[in-house]
């Protein structure tokens, strides 16, 4: 029976572009029927149309990808992956920016060793990246926050009529959910504001 070829491309979010890849896996040339589009983060491989094209090999077809971090970005999940495909599913797979890594070589050993070596170096170097890079936003982080960088959503005001509210519950003469109401905040935050205040309501 004739080997299939299947081509995948990935993308990290729905807004990038992947033509490139798709036109590299026309031209090897794959069916654009045979073509499966990710637009997903490949820091796992919980992706839906790579499962749907992991589903459809079979022993003996071909899976082309134009480059490696195509196939995932996880330095230990591509060198299972890889391995999974190539020798339980016995799929070749073509990598088109770096055909040193295609998995078949006519059975020359030392071809096949050094496609081992280069895959989990790259796998390797593109795992420490990410990492060096986790680090740097990170310390980023910390820096900007040390010199009073604030994050997240900006905080609430509590508004003219904050303190005519605030004495009004302290005296007991509205509720905390009331007070609130009149400030346009959740009861929540209106409690936060008068603890921060060192205010107590006179019922309490």
């Amino acid at each position: 029976m004739k080997h299939r070829i299947f081509g995948y491309a990935r993308v990290s979010s729905k807004d990038q572009n992947a033509s490139r890849q798709i036109e590299a896996l026309k031209r090897y040339p794959v069916e654009e029927k045979n073509i499966y589009l990710e637009k997903k983060s490949g820091k796992d491989f919980n992706r839906p149309e790579y499962q749907r094209l992991m589903n459809r090999l079979r022993d003996g077809d071909i899976l082309v990808i134009k480059s490696i971090d195509r196939l995932g970005r996880n330095y230990d999940e591509t060198l299972e992956q890889w391995r999974m495909i190539t020798k339980e599913r016995n799929v070749n797979v073509v990598v088109l920016d770096m055909p040193i890594l295609n998995s078949y070589h006519d059975g020359d050993l030392t071809r096949k060793l050094i496609s081992d070596i280069v895959l989990q170096l790259l796998s390797y170097v593109a795992q420490q990246e990410r990492e060096f890079i986790h680090q740097r936003q990170t310390e980023g982080i910390a820096i900007a926050k040390a010199k009073g960088v604030q994050f997240g959503p900006p905080k609430k005001k509590r508004g003219e009529s904050y303190f005519l509210c605030l004495k009004l519950w302290e005296a007991g003469e509205i509720s905390a959910r009331c007070a609130a109401d009149q400030l346009g905040v959740c009861h929540k935050t209106f409690l936060r504001w008068a603890k921060e205040d060192g205010v107590r309501a006179a019922h309490r």
